[in-house]
């Protein structure tokens, strides 16, 4: 399981402090250095766009779980797909598929899913009664969400449970995209869905700055309520995220993998030019103010020049059908010159 799935489901539920006023980007301005503020990395929209044709599921499907059991899907007329940052739903969606999920995890937040009922009652917990009540057909998950016991108890009751890979990086999101489609029995569908995806995340990358000094960039995961510090390396997924505009990982710069325990020291040798963080993080340390007084922050050209970039929790380390477009946000976020 990442470790920032662990960290997060610990935390879950987030204290919302008033946070400094923000500038959306993705309509709003930006720069990578200088005195720009806080802007918010925003989609161009946040609906989810569904295959055209719409697809039909060709079942019984028998595919390879994660896990290392083979599972055999007879009926997706009632579909469930929950992880961490809400990336399985939004595949489903995207393959066409949503008119047959019937329930949501917190992360799933676009319009088209805000309906559904919530199985994730306690932060990121599934809740085996509240999953039950639903009455799925099939379960599609990754091991960033849990308990265990649960997934268990799902199969036990007779329910084919399905579970992705949860690495997170852009070049799992075919190999993610393909597994569900699979498990669907949509396999077609999903080499479309591929192709779109794929070309979205290449012409965002292709459309990163050429040429001059790339920003440092330090992803910081912050959790105020829970204590939780932690600054993101080699592996923690923000660095595929930072290094497809064009960016420098500050994290991984100095040699860090992972995510690891911010410190005064750690911080300022990475020396961000611009301090990337999720939404609910920011506001739990009650905004920009309040991530200034975070050990070294202060200290760096990020701190000194209050440049910091926030992107939804749902959006950034998503690794979903909505991956090209998130790079597009972030770039324009961090690239945009200052108004």
């Amino acid at each position: 399981m990442r470790k920032l799935a662990t960290i997060a489901a610990a935390a879950a539920l987030l204290a919302t402090a008033g946070c400094t006023t923000v500038a959306e980007a993705g309509g709003s301005s930006s720069s990578a250095g200088g005195d720009c503020g806080i802007v918010t990395a925003k989609l161009d929209s946040d609906d989810i766009s569904p295959l055209d044709p719409k697809p039909s599921p060709l079942l019984p499907a028998v595919v390879d779980s994660a896990d290392g059991k083979k599972v055999t899907v007879t009926d997706a007329s009632r579909i469930l797909a929950v992880n961490l940052y809400g990336s399985l739903a939004e595949i489903v969606f995207s393959l066409g598929l949503g008119g047959s999920v019937v329930g949501r995890d917190t992360s799933t937040t676009f319009p088209a899913a805000a309906h559904l009922p919530l199985v994730t009652p306690q932060g990121h917990d599934l809740g085996a009664e509240a999953v039950l009540k639903l009455d799925p057909t099939v379960v599609i998950a990754d091991d960033s969400i849990g308990p265990a016991a649960v997934l268990d108890q799902l199969r036990d009751s007779g329910i084919p449970v399905v579970m992705i890979d949860d690495e997170a990086s852009l070049e799992a999101v075919p190999k993610h995209i393909r597994a569900v489609a699979a498990a669907l029995g949509v396999a077609d569908a999903g080499e479309r869905l591929v192709t779109r995806v794929q070309g979205e995340i290449d012409a965002a990358k292709a459309s990163a700055p050429k040429g001059g000094q790339p920003p440092r960039i330090a992803f910081l995961y912050v959790r105020g309520s829970a204590g939780v510090y932690l600054i993101g390396g080699k592996g923690a997924g923000s660095d595929s995220m930072i290094q497809a505009i064009g960016a420098v990982d500050a994290g991984t710069s100095i040699g860090l993998e992972k995510f690891r325990p911010m410190t005064s020291e750690g911080l300022i040798n990475a020396a961000p030019d611009v301090i990337l963080v999720m939404t609910e993080g920011l506001n739990s340390v009650g905004g920009v103010d309040g991530l200034l007084t975070l050990p070294g922050v202060a200290q760096t050209p990020a701190g000194v020049n209050k440049r910091v970039v926030d992107m939804e929790d749902g959006i950034l380390l998503n690794f979903g059908a909505r991956t090209g477009r998130a790079i597009q946000a972030l770039a324009e976020a961090v690239y945009a010159p200052c108004g």
